[in-house]
């Protein structure tokens, strides 16, 4: 019998491209919170979400530099190591405010595997950012007051997203920077001819992340901008006004999520 979590399956299971869960997550994050256009933002949302009567446009960027491990000291192996590039746009779950990410880019195949799974839309992309080192040198800015850290995010030799913060001070309530429940897609086609429109798979799901942190976090001034890019629609969510940045350490875990719609059976409109 084959074994494994995720293809390729095979006799002992080892050759899959992505371990059963749980996962572990810690990684520098280099974060914007900007505005879109309102209609832009809202064209994104998929069935049973809804604008933020709040927050309407409301969405953050963040660079990502992950280390990832699975139980078996995953992160011994620096190829664990990726960078990310994602979206989050302001909504409501049934009145909830949440997080919805219409577009995500990593530079790593078992990493958009896993994206996959949990319903992350992932494309690969190249992903950069300014790193610091606690040591005073000319060679990396200070997390601290004046420090200044830039970051990049390219798919096929095209950039689609440029950030700048430069930090200002600490963070009083840093777990408000990622205080919103995340949702996601998870969708899967069908190949079988006239069924393209019939995804095998079509739920809005809840990301159950457990033992989330966010440390060392300091806040401060940005600059955002988002680049038209051929087959990319980023664009179409570039910012009226940035607000602030962020600079911050996160970690969490992912070993399970919660079905909110099955769309597959219930076609719901927006909430």
């Amino acid at each position: 019998m084959l074994q494994g979590y995720f293809p390729p399956l095979s006799p002992s299971g080892k050759s899959g491209l992505v371990s059963a869960p749980p996962w572990h997550y810690a990684g520098d994050a280099l974060g914007i919170r900007f505005r879109a256009d309102p209609d832009a933002a809202a064209a994104t949302l998929p069935p049973g979400l809804a604008v933020d009567p709040d927050s309407p446009g409301g969405a953050t960027a963040l660079f990502m530099d992950w280390q990832f491990s699975s139980e078996d000291q995953t992160y011994l192996d620096p190829v664990s190591q990726y960078r990310e590039f994602l979206l989050l746009v302001d909504a409501t779950w049934q009145g909830t405010p949440v997080s919805w990410c219409p577009y995500i880019y990593v530079d790593n195949d078992a990493s958009l595997a896993r994206g996959w799974v949990q319903g992350f839309p992932k494309k690969m992309g190249t992903i950069h950012q300014t790193r610091s080192f606690p040591v005073a040198t000319p060679a990396a800015p200070p997390l601290g007051p004046g420090g200044t850290f830039a970051a990049s995010a390219s798919t096929h030799g095209v950039r689609i997203a440029e950030g700048h913060v430069t930090l200002v001070a600490p963070v009083a309530d840093p777990a408000a920077l990622v205080g919103r429940p995340l949702v996601n897609r998870r969708y899967f086609p069908r190949l079988a001819a006239g069924r393209h429109q019939e995804p095998a798979v079509d739920e809005l799901v809840r990301a159950d992340l457990h033992d989330l942190q966010v440390v060392n976090a300091w806040g401060g001034s940005a600059e955002f901008s988002l680049p038209d890019a051929p087959g990319n629609e980023t664009s179409a969510l570039a910012p009226i006004s940035v607000d602030a940045g962020f600079k911050a350490t996160i970690t969490y875990s992912v070993q399970d999520l919660t079905t909110l719609l099955d769309l597959t059976t219930d076609p719901a409109t927006d909430t």
